[in-house]
């Protein structure tokens, strides 16, 4: 699959708040619709992230702030959100790294699945970018950040509590990267 996903005509908005394209099983545009709503009405929409890590290799970590309505507290290995109506997976990983990390950075496409997991089904585009520069994470959305090996990780995965797509969604990225020939 390619990390764009195939446009289609977008239906009527609804559900107010953030729109997003609602999307069917193939990744195909079926509607414009608010998040909120798709997420209510378990209809799939596209979520994009990065793993980032830095110049020795290490993953970036982050524990979300303790008052956001999804997952409070919780780690993840990824920065990203939901990709905006008519923006690529690319370029709302690329957004979502300077809005939630403060950093521009290259962002390189890995891999994309349907994930039924989390809180409704949604397409996630994982993308990979090499931070040159310090994360300043947005401390409205960010608790902690820190850098960890990919054996510190695997362990922490195991151990703490991480949002429910991080597992399958790391799973999925270190099999691409693995099967690409990269560490």
């Amino acid at each position: 699959m390619d990390e764009r996903g195939e446009r289609g005509e977008g239906g009527g908005g609804g559900g107010g708040g953030e729109k997003v394209e609602r999307v069917d099983e193939r990744d195909r545009v079926v509607a414009v619709v608010g998040r909120a709503e798709a997420v209510r009405r378990g209809w799939p929409h596209r979520i994009a992230v990065t793993v980032c890590r830095d110049r020795e290799g290490r993953i970036l970590v982050q524990r979300r702030a303790g008052h956001l309505d999804r997952f409070p507290g919780h780690y993840e290995a990824m920065s990203g959100g939901a990709v905006a109506v008519g923006e690529t997976y690319g370029e709302a990983a690329a957004r979502e790294l300077v809005e939630e990390l403060g950093v521009r950075a290259p962002v390189r496409f890995v891999v994309k699945f349907l994930s039924r997991g989390g809180l409704s089904p949604h397409w996630l585009a994982v993308h990979e970018a090499v931070l040159s520069e310090a994360p300043d994470p947005d401390p409205d959305e960010v608790a902690w950040h820190g850098w960890l090996s990919e054996s510190e990780l695997l362990r922490a995965v195991r151990e703490d509590p991480f949002t429910p797509d991080t597992r399958e969604a790391l799973g999925r990225y270190f099999a691409a990267v693995d099967r690409a020939g990269r560490t």
